[in-house]
Order: structure tokens, then sequence, then C-alpha cells
């Protein structure tokens, strides 16, 4: 067997190296945690010992995988190029940054830089909360060109959660329009909504919008947006103390489905 290669991955606070075909099908794995590679294939085993011995340090047990979950299946089944659950928060900005950072010199900040300080700010919070039994998929494309900042799975159920840079700005929302400093008013809230709405359609689950603005000097929120949430980065982690909606077993399977890009054709 030839031209295997070896990916990394570390979600759910597992560390894992993934051996793969050349058409993208996985081989074997191997735990760094606890020093095991399992083979799906005897046959395999020189070759997948040859790619893993860059990264291999100290003794290793060699064998067939346990018994796999649900949501090891459902990654066993996944092209990489169809798995979106190795996306980095804000992954399209940094692939949009990286194919065009722009000129050197600029009167003004690249609003995309601050849009991606946001993004990786709240995704770090969100990606916190996978001790507490939460699922955080990030950059989810949708059709159109769209995409959700960071879908959350978890006990207190289903969140589209979209960054907003507000650094030492004042924040007034009167749904469905946001408005930071003098800047003029934009409907940020019924573009979230839509955007959970067709997350519900695809993963036939009931999503709710979250709007989490980082570091404002000042929020302001007069009547209670209609079935959204505004929070600040200081009060997300808030999230994790919601729970009784669902259960670890269909938070892993709501995962599996999301986690994988053709879910989201139909969005």
């Amino acid at each position: 067997m030839n031209g295997l290669r070896v990916i990394p991955t570390r979600r759910h606070g597992q560390e894992r190296l993934y051996v793969c075909r050349t058409d993208g099908s996985d081989v074997a794995w191997y735990d760094r945690e606890t020093g095991r590679v399992n083979l799906l294939s005897e046959e395999s085993r020189a070759d997948v010992l040859a790619a893993l011995h860059p990264f291999v340090t100290g003794p290793v047990t060699v064998g067939p995988p346990p018994v796999p979950t649900a949501a090891e299946l459902a990654r066993l089944s996944l092209h990489p190029d169809d798995d979106l659950a190795p996306n980095r928060p804000g992954e399209a900005l940094l692939v949009d940054l990286d194919r065009d950072p722009g000129p050197p010199h600029r009167l003004r900040p690249d609003p995309r830089r601050r849009a991606l300080t946001a993004e990786q700010t709240i995704g770090a919070l969100l990606d916190g909360l996978e001790g507490a039994g939460w699922r955080t998929l990030h950059s989810v494309p949708l059709p159109g060109g769209d995409r959700i900042h960071h879908l959350v799975i978890g006990p207190g159920g289903l969140y589209c959660v979209r960054s907003l840079y507000a650094r030492r700005q004042r924040v007034t929302v009167s749904d469905p329009l946001v408005a930071l400093g003098r800047h003029e008013p934009r409907p940020l809230l019924r573009r979230l909504r839509a955007d959970a709405d067709r997350a519900s359609y695809a993963l036939t689950a009931e999503v709710h919008p979250v709007l989490a603005l980082v570091e404002p000097a000042d929020l302001r929120v007069g009547a209670p947006p209609r079935e959204a949430r505004v929070l600040t980065d200081a009060d997300l982690p808030g999230l994790a103390r919601t729970g009784g909606v669902l259960k670890p077993a269909d938070i892993e399977a709501l995962h599996a489905t999301a986690r994988d890009r053709g879910t989201w054709a139909r969005a």
C-alpha cells in the first residue's frame, strides 16, 4: 500500500492521527493518549506503522479498534474534504486572508481582521464548553456563499451563533436592527434568524439564534428580540449551565449529521 498520509486532529479533548489512503478513506488512527494504533485492516499494518513512524514516541499497542461509537462510525464514513469538524474558528476568513491579504499599508484596519478576531474569541469560548458535553462546529458553509459562524450542540439544545466585533463600542439593539457606536444600524437579527431557520431545516431540529458580542463598552437592548438572544463574550459560558433538552446520545447523533458537508446542501 502506497501514498498513505497522516492527518492530525484534536477534537473533544482527544488528540488523534488518522492514516488515510489517497482517496481520503481511513485505514487506521493513532490515539496519543492511550498509545494505541487502531487498524481497520491487518494487511495494512506495516504501511501504517511506517507512515506513523515520524509521529510516534515511545511504545504503542497495535490492533483492531474497539467497537466504534455512532460518532466514530460517522467520522470514518466521511471523506476528509466533507468533514467540517476540523474547521477552525473563522476558517473562511483565514482562507480569504491567505488568498488575498490586501495591501500592506491601509488607512483603515482591514474589517476582515476584526471579524476574524471576533470569531476566534467566541469560537475559543465555545470550544471551552466541550467538557460540559457541548460540541461546536465552526464556519459551517451554506448554499449561496453564506455561512454559520458557530453551530453549538449540547444539553441545552442547538444554537446558531454569530460573532460580532464590538470592542469599546456601544451596542444598541432594536429588533431587527443592531447599531455599533455611531454606525448605521444593520438588520443583523433578521439575517441571524434566517441562518438559524436554515440550520433547523437541514438538521430537522430546532436551532436557536444567538448574537455574540466581543468586548462591547455598553449594551442597550430595547424590547427582547424575537426568538433570539444577544450575549456578550463574558455571558457566553453561561450556555453551559443550560440543560434538560438533549441527551448525550442525541448530541453525538446531531453532531455526526452536522459535521457532514452534504447535510448543508439542502439548507
